[in-house]
């Protein structure tokens, strides 16, 4: 066999090898930011209006007892946390005390 193709072969595994390490690198840098960068939803935002979002669920008449972003099974924020991020809210953060229609417990 000839050399130039061991050698080429060497080269090929070396570069696939750098680029195996640095792929996770590459893909952080690609990731958006963090729901704890993310702004909270605001009243006038088009979707809190269509899934009636508040930011205390106290001040909800149609909100049940003890039903809150933070105990949402939607909700992203740690246990405990002030505010997290929500999939229905894409981008941004709903505080843990609000409430919307689309709230279904933990299981």
């Amino acid at each position: 066999m000839p050399s130039f193709v061991d050698n080429s072969r060497r080269r090929l595994l070396k570069k696939l090898a750098m680029g195996v390490a640095l792929a996770p690198f590459a893909v952080s840098q690609l990731h958006p930011a963090t729901a704890g960068d993310a702004p909270l939803v605001t009243p006038d935002d088009q979707t809190a209006k269509a899934f009636k979002y508040v930011a205390d669920a106290t001040k909800s008449a149609e909100a049940r007892p003890g039903s809150r972003c933070g105990n949402c099974m939607l909700y992203q924020g740690a246990a405990g946390s002030i505010q997290g991020g929500c999939p229905l809210f894409t981008g941004k953060q709903v505080k843990a005390a609000g409430w919307c229609n689309s709230w279904t417990a933990k299981s």
